[in-house]
């Protein structure tokens, strides 16, 4: 439907045009980025239908990354936009950023390059506030078997384990590991604390047997990779 409708309740419109009918009946694709987030409303406000509701989300956040990694304060000065709404956009917008794990895991990608790690990664990183450490773990043919977090940290630093990370390898049955941090900053110049990591995981890869790959640095849109620049 390309006219704008005034702010009266969904129950009110053609069955055709009402989001959750227009899903079962069209498939999801067929929905705009306001009919997809008013499902997830449910309902409006005070005259404002959950469609209205859902397109001044959109006008204030513009996309779905704007909206992730946000906090109630970013959120307040929307009108009868509760916790519970709020909640089930979030709670969305992270199945959406975790499919893509589960995805490159159940089909056991396989991995060429630093970029075909960044691409699975980079949009559930390049946004968060913190440090996060995420371990890729791979077949002998270079196929994904897991992607794992490692450690979590502030958002200047998360230095996870290096034993703990050989360990699991072995637990999984891994024949290498590529390992993935953001900076927040959207700098990925690697720091001296970058390095020293890497190398002492490196020896310890080395000491059990498993080879370490990469280790790649995520910013806001671009990569460090210590393989491609010879660091490891």
């Amino acid at each position: 439907m390309t006219t704008e409708r005034k702010a009266t309740g969904i129950k009110t419109w053609p069955e055709d045009d009402r989001p959750r009918e227009k899903l079962l009946k069209k498939g999801a694709g067929a929905l705009s980025n306001s009919e997809l987030l008013a499902i997830l409303l449910r309902t409006g406000t005070n005259g404002t239908s959950a469609i209205d509701l859902a397109r001044k989300i959109l006008k204030k956040f513009s996309t779905f990354r704007n909206m992730a990694h946000t906090d109630a304060r970013d959120w307040k000065d929307l009108k009868g936009l509760g916790t519970a709404k709020v909640a089930h956009i979030q709670a969305a917008l992270e199945i959406g950023r975790r499919f893509r794990e589960d995805e490159a895991s159940a089909g056991k990608q396989k991995v060429s390059s630093a970029k075909d790690i960044v691409d699975i990664l980079m949009p559930q990183m390049r946004d968060l506030k913190t440090e996060s450490f995420k371990v890729v773990y791979l077949d002998s043919n270079n196929r994904v078997i897991d992607i794992a977090d490692a450690a979590t940290g502030t958002v200047d630093h998360a230095m996870p384990i290096v034993r703990e990370i050989i360990h699991s390898a072995l637990q999984k049955f891994a024949a290498s590991i590529i390992c993935a941090h953001n900076h927040p900053s959207g700098n990925i110049t690697q720091s001296a604390q970058d390095k020293k990591f890497t190398k002492e995981l490196s020896d310890a890869g080395k000491l059990m047997e498993i080879k370490i790959v990469d280790h790649i640095i995520i910013g806001d849109g671009n990569y460090y990779s210590f393989a491609d620049e010879g660091e490891l």
